[in-house]
């Protein structure tokens, strides 16, 4: 009351002054409207419909920069600052998607933010396929088409909720009135939903877009196939799977792999540049090959051209892959701080280190284009004073270009004194780092004291995603972000031969695997080989990954598409699709495996709290939290 009394009391005296000043006119009050328009009129004309569409867009960008939920606490990638569980640090100084403890609970913001998107996009998705109907000045089958690209992006949208929270609300129609009911629709139902969306999008949409960005045939083949997939292994028998899901899933991907040709090279699908900042390339980005089916977009296009101003996930609007896969070269020795050189590497997203020991270094072109091996020097520093662990005398002199940090391959550790720096007492004017010392403090790299809580250079940079060239920061990034790619296809189409397809057009499930793992070598043909037990650091007992019919299993699929895929938005969804979330976190994610506190329930998300509060009859939470 007290914010209302003083507007009364200020309208009282206005009127008044109206009645006493000559000048005050009749017409003082009278509104005069710019514009009728309203979205009723507007969204009827082709025009306003076209924008309707296009506002289905640019959410794309913020759901997947809500990255949390689908990378951390999997068997591949922890959020930390990296506190190195090999060391006695609080298990508080972690995330709880990492530790999987009593803080994982339905009031984390991870949840709720990714929630509150992906409705969001449902609800302007069915703004768009309610409003068709009233359109009646454009030609139909380009109605069709933008309906169809609206059912598309709707089912998107519910692929992604139903794997995350299981039974969910599913509205169909636009929403014009406020509230509270909110009853979850049974998972079986979502997935019916969605392939009928999928299925109308299919047939209506063309094979090429009208823009860049722009849903495809392609795009909905490519999601039938993963849906299809994710069905077939009906969890918990709550999907209405069955095998016959595995055989649609094997003839989706082969349409994909029909369409959509694999990059000769891995390389190829990420933008160019050097591991060494002073012979940086920049220009070519390679995010239009035709191996991506869909992609969010990155570009000057109208259509996706800013991050949503009413879901703001980055000030800059840009894509931020660039700078949130943890390690960072701004504490070598030579850096120039904060500067585009190595730009901004921020630990949201840390490789565990079993990851590294998935690939063959030597062989799998994509251990070298995925990871810094080596940092440099970008400016001369004179008597630099290195961790005082030997001579606390000792002084080097780094010169620009000069390698500062060596991160060894996990078969080929330092094993020797001579083969170490000289601030452990070898011979190499840099540092030498095993992956075992991952996260250790390991000092010369920034010649501070030993901390356990470790520093954010000590482990290699993973730079699959960074772009040379653009300004120092989170979020400035032009590179379109692939959600879906043909490379994928061929290990759907091997998973669901495995599970018991059968008719696949290039023959037994090893054939689909080894055609993205022979793209991905140095020497085609050779026979790479991963650590045997990815998670025992110490060990360097190899075996081979390359499949054979007597070989091939879920396991090996799921190895093999942690390195093909490592970063893409999918790593929690396959853990969870193949019922293999609580094993491989408990064995390669040492934060879970610290904890031990992972288990069945976390195969679903906490419903958000607020959304609980919200609703009326009472939203059921999931088991468990």
């Amino acid at each position: 009351m007290k914010s209302f009394v003083p507007t009364r009391i200020a309208s009282v005296v206005l009127a008044l002054s109206c009645l006493t000043i000559p000048a005050c006119k009749d017409d003082f009050l009278v509104e005069k409207p710019v514009t009728t328009l309203t979205t009723d009129v507007y969204y009827k004309t082709e025009a306003g419909f076209e924008d309707l569409v296009r506002s289905c867009y640019p959410l794309l960008r913020n759901i997947h920069q809500n990255r949390a939920l689908v990378l951390n606490g999997t068997d591949i990638f922890s959020q930390t600052g990296f506190s190195d569980p090999k060391f006695n640090t609080p298990g508080i100084n972690t995330s709880p998607l990492e530790q999987y403890d009593v803080r994982l609970n339905a009031t984390i913001p991870e949840v709720q933010s990714l929630w509150t998107l992906l409705y969001a996009e449902v609800a302007r998705t069915n703004t768009a396929i309610g409003r068709a109907a009233e359109v009646t000045t454009m030609a139909t089958a380009l109605k069709e088409t933008r309906v169809a690209e609206a059912k598309f992006l709707r089912a998107l949208a519910y692929f992604y909720l139903v794997q995350q929270w299981g039974d969910i609300p599913m509205p169909l129609t636009e929403t014009t009135s406020p509230s509270k009911e909110a009853n979850r629709v049974a998972s079986a139902e979502v997935y019916k939903q969605i392939i009928a969306d999928l299925l109308e999008a299919e047939a209506k949409l063309p094979v090429t877009a009208s823009n860049v960005g722009r849903a495809t045939k392609g795009a909905a083949q490519f999601l039938l196939a993963r849906v299809y997939l994710t069905r077939g292994w009906n969890f918990k028998n709550s999907l209405g799977g069955s095998q016959g899901d595995f055989d649609l899933a094997l003839q989706y991907a082969d349409k994909i792999i029909d369409a959509f040709p694999l990059a000769t090279n891995y390389n190829q699908l990420f933008p160019i540049r050097s591991e060494n900042p002073l012979k940086q390339y920049t220009g070519a980005q390679n995010d239009k090959n035709a191996e991506i089916v869909f992609a969010v977009q990155y570009n000057a296009d109208v259509l996706t051209n800013k991050t949503d101003p009413a879901f703001v996930q980055d000030a800059a609007g840009g894509n931020n892959l660039h700078s949130v896969f943890g390690g960072s070269g701004e504490g070598y020795p030579g850096t120039k701080g904060r500067t585009s050189d190595y730009n901004r590497h921020q630990p949201f997203h840390v490789t565990t280190p079993a990851m590294y020991r998935l690939f063959d270094p030597e062989n799998d072109s994509r251990y070298d284009h995925n990871f810094v091996e080596v940092g440099y020097a970008l400016q001369n520093v004179a008597g630099f004073r290195p961790l005082p662990t030997v001579n606390p005398n000792l002084r080097i002199d780094i010169k620009a270009g000069d390698t500062v940090v060596y991160f060894r391959p996990w078969n080929k550790p330092a094993l020797t004194l001579a083969e170490r720096g000289v601030d452990y007492g070898g011979r190499k004017n840099y540092s030498v780092v095993n992956l075992d010392e991952y996260g250790g403090g390991y000092g010369f790299i920034n010649g501070s004291a030993v901390n356990v809580s470790g520093f954010p250079g000590d482990f290699p940079m993973m730079w699959k995603f960074w772009q040379p060239g653009i300004p120092y920061g989170d979020a400035f990034g032009t590179f379109n972000e692939a959600v879906f790619r043909s490379a994928e296809a061929y290990l759907i189409a091997a998973e669901a031969i495995v599970k018991g397809a059968k008719g696949g057009k290039l023959g037994g499930a090893e054939v689909y695997y080894n055609r993205v793992l022979d793209r991905a070598l140095v020497r085609k043909g050779a026979d790479p080989k991963c650590a045997k037990d990815p998670e025992n650091l110490k060990s360097l007992e190899a075996v081979s990954y390359r499949a054979t019919a007597a070989n091939i299993s879920i396991d090996m699929i799921l190895d093999e598409r942690a390195r093909e895929l490592m970063g893409e938005y999918n790593r929690w969804f396959d853990l969870k699709r193949t019922g293999k979330l609580v094993e491989r976190v408990k064995k390669y994610n040492p934060w879970a495996a610290k904890s031990a506190s992972i288990k069945d329930i976390h195969y679903l998300r906490p419903i958000p709290q607020a959304e609980i509060d919200l609703s009326f009859p009472t939203m059921k939470q999931n088991e468990g939290y």
